[in-house]
């Protein structure tokens, strides 16, 4: 049993790659490094960036050995010379591996600006490598700039990070920078596959697809699951033991849960979000899932059906493909960023059950946004299609009548007359057309709802959901266009918000407008508002302008007011 738990303990770094050809996935470094190598060509200061486990520090001891071996041929080190063993095991005095998160200090880098001077003992290069050298002080970078700017012709120095921003531009000018890619999955399948072989292990290929989906484009975070899964099954592993283990869902439950959602049945939804967690589901893991599921359902939308799958193997792509054709690339868009907001907001400890079931249910009852944009391109196609017949219409008598037409017309033929003839008014002045072909919209009153339509038909992002959520445009000053959203549309006024998003309108309204326009965003007090919209938008027709109230239609003309409701009154007898 203990020679089994030290055999547990070293598995990871008993497979790290010893060799350039040994390193995965980060063939355009590996192949740099080595001509560098065999034409002499090696600078004094290298950065290798990347996430974490993609094989920096690694490439960076290979490196060291390619440089010192003294049987390298073509920069291949022999890997069994005293040299290249005393390198690989962290123990050769030539070859110095500093940690830069606890060794960080001024005093630490005085102490290396001292002994850079003194010879190799017996290699040809005296090498440095700061692991985590974003973690040096300021003071610390500043006393190393002077060595690495001008440093002695046998010393050189590898720096590894995975935040290469917070190395200060005086640093980075001084070095080559070399950017390590994640490794894809498949490539992690095939090590881990060699290792299981190597151990002796019997597994089956699916168990080890999961744990390298897993590791989310990290080597050694795949063989640190390998090897806690080999310790955590004691005998036959099955992909059953990895979710135990990992606290997530298998594929079946995953799209079990999405299917409920797709189907936009809310009770059925969190019917399955409690079995998940009755099985031992970790809350964080499962919403990971659903943002890589999500993520799988736009990119098969989208129509990249060639693309690989994140959440799920190959073998679920059927039902992935039914899901993204009934959800949709717009719906799927809106749902990656529901999940990812919920994900951050899990990750900074809030309260995770209560956060999961609001987004489960704000997924069941997303609207179908890519046929509602359908039907806005069909509406627009429509009124764009007739020129000649918006001319005609244009060209009819007005609604008034002539002073010799007979007035034997009943009081209801006038009301239904003159309705229709507003409502084909109506019509017209909410055609959405294009600035660019038209000219510019003016931003004034009684224009607001004009106006509101060009903003949303110049909108080609996401964004033109939420702004087309926004229930009343008005101007509230020279120039200045506020938009009110209902209480219920509170996330989509928040996404508006964002600045990045807020500056984009802007510079789209003031396109529209020819000048400069301000808009601000507010959220409605009247609770019963969100009724109200939801009835327009489901086709209940507008309130026709009461024709006998002059007051009531100075003031709609005035204010650019729209009529929701008439009620007549009874007079007192």
């Amino acid at each position: 049993m203990a020679d089994q738990t030290t055999h547990y303990t070293v598995l990871a770094r008993r497979f790290r790659p010893q060799t350039f050809d040994q390193v995965v996935g980060q063939r355009h470094v590996v192949r740099a490094l080595q001509n560098a190598v065999c034409s002499g060509r090696v600078a004094h200061a290298y950065l290798f960036t990347g996430a974490r486990g993609v094989g920096k520090t690694s490439t960076a001891r290979i490196l060291a050995r390619a440089l010192n071996c003294p049987d390298a041929v073509d920069g291949i080190p022999c890997g069994t010379c005293e040299i290249c063993e005393g390198i690989a095991s962290g123990s050769d005095v030539d070859v110095l591996e500093i940690d830069g998160a606890s060794n960080r200090g001024i005093d630490d880098i005085r102490a290396l600006r001292a002994n850079v001077t003194v010879k190799s003992m017996r290699t040809k290069f005296k090498i440095y490598i700061i692991d985590e050298v974003h973690m040096l002080t300021r003071e610390a970078f500043n006393a190393l700039l002077k060595t690495l700017e001008e440093p002695p012709s046998n010393v050189k120095f590898v720096f590894c990070t995975t935040e290469p921003n917070k190395v200060p531009d005086t640093i980075l000018s001084r070095c080559q920078r070399f950017d390590f890619s994640s490794i894809d999955t498949g490539s992690i399948l095939e090590r881990l596959e060699y290792i299981a072989q190597a151990e002796g292990c019997d597994i089956q290929r699916d168990v080890l697809e999961l744990v390298a989906r897993r590791a989310g484009g990290s080597m050694r975070d795949s063989q640190s699951l390998f090897d806690q899964l080999l310790a955590f099954a004691e005998q036959q592993i099955t992909t059953d033991d990895v979710h135990q283990l990992l606290g997530t869902a298998d594929n079946d439950r995953l799209i079990a849960l999405f299917s409920a959602i797709v189907e936009r049945r809310p009770d059925r939804v969190l019917a399955e979000f409690d079995a998940a967690l009755a099985q031992g589901v970790q809350i964080g893991e499962l919403i990971d899932q659903l943002l890589d599921y999500a993520r799988d359902v736009m990119v098969v939308a989208a129509g990249a059906t060639e693309s690989p799958l994140l959440s799920v193997t190959e073998a679920q792509r059927p039902a992935v493909a039914g899901h993204a054709s009934v959800y949709g690339t717009r719906t799927a868009v809106a749902a990656l960023q529901i999940l990812s907001e919920t994900q951050m907001r899990i990750h900074r400890g809030m309260t995770t059950r209560t956060l999961a079931e609001l987004a489960l249910v704000q997924l069941a009852t997303l609207q179908d946004l890519d046929r509602i944009e359908n039907l806005i391109h069909r509406v627009a196609a429509k009124d764009h299609a007739g020129p000649d017949q918006a001319q005609a219409s244009d060209a009819r008598p007005a609604p008034e009548r002539s002073t010799t037409e007979p007035r034997h017309d009943t009081q209801a033929e006038k009301k239904t007359e003159s309705d229709a003839d507003r409502e084909s008014d109506m019509n017209t002045r909410l055609v959405v057309t294009d600035p660019s072909e038209s000219g510019h919209v003016e931003l004034k009153a009684g224009n607001e709802q004009e106006f509101l339509a060009q903003l949303v038909s110049n909108i080609n992002d996401m964004s033109q959901i939420s702004v087309r959520a926004a229930s009343v445009a008005a101007i509230s000053g020279p120039n200045h266009l506020a938009l009110t959203f209902p209480r219920s549309y509170d996330f989509h006024k928040r996404h508006c918000e964002r600045l990045d998003v807020l500056d984009r309108l802007q510079e789209t309204a003031t396109r529209i407008a020819g000048q400069p326009v301000r808009i601000s965003l507010h959220l409605s007090s009247d609770p019963d508002e969100s009724t109200t919209i939801r009835a327009s938008k489901s086709g209940l027709q507008t309130p026709s302008i009461p024709q006998d109230d002059e007051f009531v239609q100075e003031a709609v003309r005035v204010f650019g007011a729209r009529v929701v409701k008439v009620e007549h009154l009874g007079s007192d007898s």
